[in-house]
């Protein structure tokens, strides 16, 4: 047999979320691993779809997205942190958070060229710089509190460093950046070409009052950063993979280059649809306080189980850690929770690249009322 060569990425395999809702769906488990919500969107945008597909917006959209979209985003980012951004030259329609993640790495980062990122960092970061031939230089945020050492951050950064890449609220953690982080990467960028990818899919998913500080509230980091969004996570649908890139002019001419060639456009009739919907601002404005319920309906079922229950900032993530239940390590405690009491996890090593296990899950609560309170049902019996 012909002897063929190996992909640029041999050494990865399945992603955790797929195998844990592998592994959920096999014994019939709840499934609190993977991020998505198990309750319908609001009718109201189902009949936005419906209205515009009947209506034959069929075929392809803009390259860089439906300007009516486009043109609530940048509403939408201006009334939530007072930055502008044109909506046809610095607003760009993606196949959702992950292609635009995928596009920014793909359009700045170049061989030897170095990236920063914080662990426990999402999974598609350092493949995605290792498949363009850049360097993943790493921050360990730990367990309980996910802080941020910028003192040693500020020792990665060297010459060849090209990206540092955040995810504000962070997943898994629940962690938001705080006003002091802020201070502190805008000191460390100051007076380089260093550019910054902002993950903030989670931004709409914040608690207790506190605030979500978006890169682009900040000028001096705003000109050299992209942001990353999700309708996914801001209207419970994550099947339809449609995200936006905000950059200044010069950053997303570039992104487009390859934006162009990887998926050119988006869905047309639920762009269409999207833009719509979000006329009535309260569409996103009450997602904080509809997670809140919902996390501390979780939070409370568990407080008398023996898990302890770290900080959820944001996120519809809550890490639980166990080490007072068992001493197994993070991906056989979730496994054996999985298989023998029916609630399936993410174990948290799997968002570090050395699988730093410090007896911490993770589990998604976008979930209906009654499937919650099954999970803590079961999960209270341990």
């Amino acid at each position: 047999m012909i002897q063929l060569p190996l992909s640029k990425l041999s050494n990865i395999g399945t992603t955790i979320f797929s195998q844990m809702t592998q592994l959920a769906n096999e014994n019939e488990a709840i499934n609190l691993s993977q991020g998505f919500p198990d309750f319908m969107p609001d009718a109201e945008l189902l009949n936005y779809v419906d209205h515009f597909i009947k209506k034959g917006f069929n075929q392809y959209a803009p390259m860089g997205g439906m300007i009516g979209l486009k043109e609530e985003i940048a509403r939408k980012i201006e009334n939530a942190h007072q930055a502008i951004y044109h909506p046809d030259t610095e607003i760009t329609v993606t196949a959702g958070g992950t292609q635009a993640i995928f596009t920014a790495i793909a359009t700045f980062v170049k061989k030897e060229d170095e990236v920063i990122i914080f662990e426990p960092a999402y999974d598609c970061y350092e493949p995605t710089v290792e498949l363009f031939g850049g360097i993943v230089k790493r921050f360990e945020m730990k367990a309980p509190d996910y802080e941020i050492d910028w003192n040693i951050v500020k020792n990665l950064v060297s010459d060849k460093t090209k990206m540092i890449i955040l995810n504000n609220p962070n997943n898994p953690s629940g962690k938001i950046l705080k006003e002091k982080d802020i201070q502190e990467l805008i000191n460390i960028v100051k007076g380089t070409s260093i550019l910054i990818l902002s993950d903030e899919v989670y931004e709409n998913i914040v608690f207790d009052g506190k605030q979500h500080l978006s890169i682009c509230k900040y000028p001096e980091l705003k000109e050299r950063s992209l942001l990353v969004a999700s309708f996914g996570k801001l209207f419970h649908v994550t099947g339809w993979k449609v995200g936006y890139c905000a950059a200044p002019k010069n950053l997303t001419d570039e992104f487009r280059k390859i934006h162009q060639f990887n998926v050119f456009s988006v869905n047309t009739p639920i762009q269409l649809a999207l833009a719509e919907y979000m006329k009535n601002d309260e569409h996103y404005n009450q997602l904080n306080q509809f997670f809140q319920e919902k996390r501390d309906f979780l939070r409370q079922g568990l407080a008398t189980t023996s898990f302890e229950l770290l900080d959820c900032e944001g996120t519809y993530f809550q890490a639980l850690k166990y080490d007072k239940i068992s001493d197994k390590n993070d991906f056989d405690f979730a496994s054996e929770l999985t298989i023998s009491h029916k609630v399936a996890s993410v174990p948290f090593s799997s968002f570090y690249k050395n699988k730093l296990n410090e007896h911490v899950i993770r589990l998604c609560f976008a979930k209906k009322q009654e499937t919650l309170e099954k999970a803590i049902e079961n999960l209270a019996k341990i």
